[in-house]
C-alpha cells in the first residue's frame, strides 16, 4: 500500500483518504463542540434560525464584535454581518448559509439534529452543507478578537440560501451602506478546502398557461393548458439539445455547457375535461459568461407566437412566466490577487468551477470579490447521513490559522 505524504492527500476525496496509510488529522475540540451546537439547531428552511443566530450574536458580542442585522418580511429570520478588528479597512468576509435542507423521508441511522461521531466522519444534518464552515469560524473567533488584527474579520451568516439565495441580498442591501466595504469574501460551502473561483447561475422560473376549459367531446371550443404547456416543454428541451451541441462551452464545468431543466408539471382535472390551467417550474443554470437573459426572451417569443391561436378561442387565454429567483454566477479571474491569497491559505496553488451556485456570485455582483472554499464534499449534502470527516475541519482549521495570521500581519504586496 503506497504512502502518500500531505501535499498527495490534498488532492483525493474523503473517501480516498480513509483508504491510506495516513494519520488521522483532528481539528481542535472547540471546532467539533461548536459543529455539535449548530447541529441541534433545526434551521431546515421551513423554521426560523432566529436560535442559532442568537446564539452567534452572543458569542461574538461577548468577544467585541460590532453586530449588524437583517431580518425578513415577517421578522422570523435574520441574517447577522459581524465584525471584528478595525472597521475602518476593508476586510475578509467568512460567510455561510444557516439554513438547511429537510430531512423528511430520509433514511437516517442517527438522530438527524444531533452530531454522531463514527470512525473520523460526523454526521448530522448541514454538517457539509454548511455548518462545519460556520463551526470553525466561530471557533476561530476568540483567536481573532485576541491578536492585534491590521484589518477586520467579517462573518456573515443568511437565511434561506438552500431556497433560492433569499436572506443574503438584504444582508448584501444593507452592506452597501457602509463607508468601507469588506475586500473580500470566502463562503465556506463544501469544496474539500480546493479553491473555486468559478461556479454557474441559476435562474427559476414558474410558467402558468391559462386555456379555457370544456367537454373534451367539444374540444374544438376549448383551449387545451396541459397541451400548450407540453409544447413550450417541448421547446425547453429543444433549447437544451442546441445548448448541448452548439453551447457555448467551459471545459472547466461538467456539463461544460448551460442547462435547461422542467422539474415540475400540473395540469387537468379529468380525461373528459380539457385543462383550463396547466402550470410548470424549469430552470437555466448558466455558465457564468452566458447571459440567461438572452434565452429567456427567446422562451417568451415562443409564447408570444402561440396566443393568438389561443387568443382566437378564449379572449382570457394567456401564458404567464414568473422568474421567482435569479442568482448570479461566479466568475473569478485566476490570478485575482483574492484567488491568489484564498490558495495560499489553503495550500493549494490550483482553482476549480463546480455547477451548482452558491451565495460567492451575489456577492461578487454586488461588487465585493468572492471564492468558495469550505470543509467537506458537496456529494454529501442533501442526503440521509450528511457527513464531514475531521480530517477536513483539521485542514479547515489550518486555513484559518493561516488567515489569522495573514491578518496580523499582511505581506506587503499580497493582496
Amino acid at each position: 500500500m503506497r504512502l502518500y505524504d500531505e501535499s498527495d492527500v490534498s488532492s483525493l476525496s474523503v473517501r480516498e483518504r480513509s483508504a491510506l496509510t495516513l494519520p488521522a488529522l483532528a481539528p481542535r475540540s472547540d471546532i467539533v463542540a461548536m459543529l455539535d451546537r449548530l447541529v441541534a439547531f433545526d434551521t431546515t428552511s421551513r423554521n426560523s434560525n432566529l436560535a442559532l443566530i442568537d446564539m452567534a450574536a452572543e458569542t461574538l458580542s461577548r468577544l467585541g464584535a460590532e453586530i449588524r442585522l437583517t431580518w425578513n418580511d415577517s421578522v422570523t429570520k435574520a441574517n447577522l454581518f459581524a465584525t471584528l478588528g478595525p472597521a475602518d479597512r476593508p476586510g475578509i468576509v467568512l460567510s455561510g448559509h444557516t439554513d438547511v435542507v429537510p430531512v423528511d423521508g430520509q433514511a437516517w441511522s442517527s438522530d438527524p439534529f444531533h452530531l454522531d461521531n463514527r470512525d473520523g466522519l460526523l454526521y448530522g444534518r448541514g454538517t457539509a452543507d454548511m455548518k462545519g464552515f460556520l463551526a470553525a469560524a466561530l471557533a476561530f473567533a476568540p483567536d481573532f478578537a485576541a491578536c492585534p488584527l491590521a484589518m477586520p474579520i467579517h462573518f456573515a451568516l443568511s437565511y434561506d440560501e438552500e431556497i433560492g439565495c433569499i436572506g443574503v441580498r438584504r444582508l448584501l442591501d444593507d452592506l452597501a451602506g457602509l463607508e468601507v466595504r469588506p475586500r473580500l469574501c470566502i463562503v465556506g460551502e463544501p469544496t474539500e478546502m480546493t479553491v473555486v473561483s468559478g461556479h454557474k447561475g441559476k435562474k427559476s422560473v414558474r410558467c402558468e398557461v391559462l386555456g379555457h376549459e370544456c367537454h373534451s367531446a367539444l374540444n374544438d371550443q376549448g383551449v387545451n393548458a396541459v397541451e400548450i404547456a407540453a409544447e413550450i416543454v417541448a421547446r425547453l428541451r429543444a433549447m437544451q439539445r442546441r445548448l448541448r451541441e452548439t453551447g457555448p462551452f467551459d471545459s472547466g464545468y461538467r456539463p461544460p455547457y448551460t442547462t435547461v431543466h422542467t422539474g415540475v408539471i400540473k395540469g387537468g382535472t379529468a380525461l373528459n375535461i380539457v385543462p383550463g390551467e396547466c402550470s410548470f417550474e424549469f430552470e437555466i443554470r448558466n455558465l457564468p459568461r452566458h447571459d440567461p437573459d438572452g434565452l429567456m426572451a427567446e422562451i417568451r417569443y415562443w409564447a408570444e407566437e402561440l396566443l393568438p391561436e389561443m387568443r382566437a378561442r378564449s379572449s382570457r387565454a394567456g401564458i404567464i412566466f414568473d422568474e421567482n429567483n435569479s442568482t448570479a454566477g461566479l466568475d473569478m479571474d485566476a490570478n485575482d490577487p483574492g484567488v491568489r491569497l484564498v490558495q495560499s491559505l489553503a495550500g493549494d496553488t490550483g482553482t476549480a468551477f463546480v455547477s451548482y451556485t452558491t451565495e460567492a456570485g451575489l456577492f461578487q455582483h454586488s461588487g465585493i470579490p468572492a471564492v468558495v472554499c469550505g470543509p467537506g464534499n458537496i456529494a454529501q449534502a442533501h442526503k440521509a447521513d450528511e457527513f464531514v470527516s475531521l480530517d477536513q475541519l483539521a485542514r479547515c482549521e489550518s486555513f484559518l490559522g493561516r488567515l489569522l495570521d495573514y491578518a496580523t500581519n499582511p505581506e506587503p504586496g499580497r493582496f
